[in-house]
């Protein structure tokens, strides 16, 4: 059985979570079977986006990147407490660790900043939340990166993207680098997305 870990924040936002869970959670059902999502964080208990309370499988100090085989990092809300866990040290590492294997690594929207602050997106190519006049993507500037105006930006073993619209999209990608483009097709089908791209 493949795995899968989805990095979690205090303030994460719930919804960019959720289409991880839901497309791996498919595909565990009806696609390939072979890909278990296991949810991680500093703690065993956090909070989102918005006050939702939640208790993940392992902490991020029991995570062997060996184990795994892509991160899954979903943006999140500054006034909720995202930066403050995303810009950790243990955060930090372990982007540095799975990159280091050439793993996936697949954020969605503000997600990319830890990714940006670990130093692994420099000179690389790579988006953010655009919205807001582009201030995040300002940030995400100032670690090195080449910023692009793509939705979804795919380099190498990152995929980037610009905002919460964008999430069920960097979830099949993620499904369809794990997986392959058939079996993706198909979950798409089967969650009435149709199988266009």
């Amino acid at each position: 059985m493949r795995k899968v870990l989805l990095l979690l924040s205090v303030g994460f936002e719930v919804f960019e979570a959720s289409v991880f869970i839901d497309v791996l959670g498919w595909n565990m059902t009806y696609g390939s079977k072979d890909i278990e999502l296991i949810t991680c964080a500093r703690t065993k208990n956090l909070k989102s986006t918005f006050g939702l309370k939640i208790e993940v499988d392992i902490t991020i100090d029991e995570v062997d990147p060996d184990d795994f085989v892509a991160l899954a990092i979903p943006g999140g809300f500054e006034t909720y407490g995202f930066y403050e866990d995303a810009y950790s040290k243990e955060f930090q590492q372990l982007i540095i660790d799975f990159n280091r294997q050439d793993k996936i690594i697949a954020s969605i929207c503000v997600g990319a900043l830890p990714i940006g602050k670990s130093g692994i997106l420099k000179g690389k190519e790579a988006t953010t939340y655009h919205l807001s006049g582009g201030k995040r993507q300002d940030q995400l500037k100032e670690f090195g990166v080449s910023i692009s105006n793509q939705p979804i930006v795919n380099n190498g073993n990152i995929i980037t993207s610009s905002s919460p619209g964008t999430a069920i999209d960097v979830a099949f990608s993620l499904l369809e680098k794990l997986t392959g483009n058939e079996n993706t097709a198909y979950i798409r089908e089967q969650m009435g997305f149709g199988n266009e791209k």
